[in-house]
């Protein structure tokens, strides 16, 4: 098996943050929190990074982010815009943003045809969660695509990937306490599990405060509800379902400037159909996340105390 890639999703601004803050400094020596994942996915085994960005930033991005990593891991770029389409289809007139978290990934499916993880830039998931995903994608057979399908022809509904088993994919799995902001509300999505501890379903879940949070009276969420951070474990065969869905979200809600096709539902859409199942990896790590302005003291903190526990060298990249 060939080492997994991480694909990470690093189109967006930070509109509640304020700035691109997927370049904004947060380590003992001025790492970004996306450095201490390129780190801990290169300790992992992973081979390779794929960076999903907007190309109005490209050359900031590659001269402030990409260059760090040089020699160290191979570094690939695909461009997430506003008429990265399906043959056939063009944005309307009134669209401003592209097409959410599953069109970000669909962009990347020229680029990317070994198991892969997906990530968001801004969020620190944490060594175990690289590590647990490293293991499932480099123990999971990939599944080869139907002979025949062109991601880039006309096709409005391609073949499966297989015509037997549903592929397996998997998600890390954080405890919801692990991953609140003392500044504000929070959303998140809640994972409701099988008996056998596969995915049934994700339910995004808005505003969501710490003080909702815990086993006593009154509360709304335990704190060790398991949710989705977006952190996956895929093989290739995404790609089919995920192309078949964008055609159909794009016939169905295409005109509308605001809609948003998300790659968890998505997944969960795989999930009822029938073509997929999702392995939960549950993980005790602290997730963290720069949602607010006001959360970046805290992320400092805690990355400094990593650095103290020894879990980080004090410089990322010599």
């Amino acid at each position: 098996m060939s080492s997994p890639a991480l694909l990470v999703l690093a189109a967006g601004m930070g509109s509640r943050y304020g700035g691109l803050k997927q370049i904004d400094p947060v380590g003992p020596s001025g790492e970004t929190v996306l450095d201490y994942a390129v780190f801990d996915a290169i300790r992992a085994g992973f081979g390779r990074v794929v960076f999903v960005i907007r190309r109005d930033f490209e050359d900031l991005f590659r001269a402030q982010i990409g260059a760090r990593y040089a020699g160290k891991i191979a570094v690939d770029y695909v461009f997430q815009s506003l008429d990265a389409l399906p043959p056939g289809h063009t944005p309307s007139a009134d669209r401003e943003k592209p097409w959410g978290t599953g069109h970000a990934v669909w962009c990347a499916r020229d680029a990317v045809k070994e198991n892969f993880a997906v990530i968001n830039a801004d969020d620190f998931y944490g060594a175990d969660s690289f590590n647990r995903l490293a293991a499932f994608l480099k123990a999971t057979p990939a599944p080869s695509i139907a002979r025949g399908y062109d991601p880039m022809s006309g096709h409005k509904a391609p073949p499966p990937a297989s015509p037997g088993a549903p592929s397996e994919f998997a998600i890390v799995g954080f405890r919801l306490a692990n991953t609140l902001s003392e500044h504000g509300a929070v959303s998140r999505g809640i994972c409701a599990t099988d008996a056998a501890g596969r995915l049934a379903s994700i339910v995004e879940t808005h505003g969501i405060i710490a003080a909702a949070v815990g086993p006593g009276p009154g509360r709304k969420f335990f704190g060790d509800t398991i949710v989705s951070m977006n952190c996956w474990g895929f093989t290739p065969a995404l790609f089919v379902g995920l192309d078949a869905q964008f055609r159909e979200f794009l016939a169905a809600r295409g005109t509308e400037p605001k809609s948003e096709f998300y790659l968890p539902g998505s997944v969960s859409t795989m999930i009822a159909r029938g073509e997929t199942t999702v392995r939960v990896l549950p993980t005790d790590s602290a997730w963290f996340g720069i949602t607010f302005r006001e959360d970046k003291p805290r992320v400092q903190a805690a990355l400094a105390e990593f650095v103290r526990a020894g879990r980080y060298p004090a410089r990322l990249w010599s």
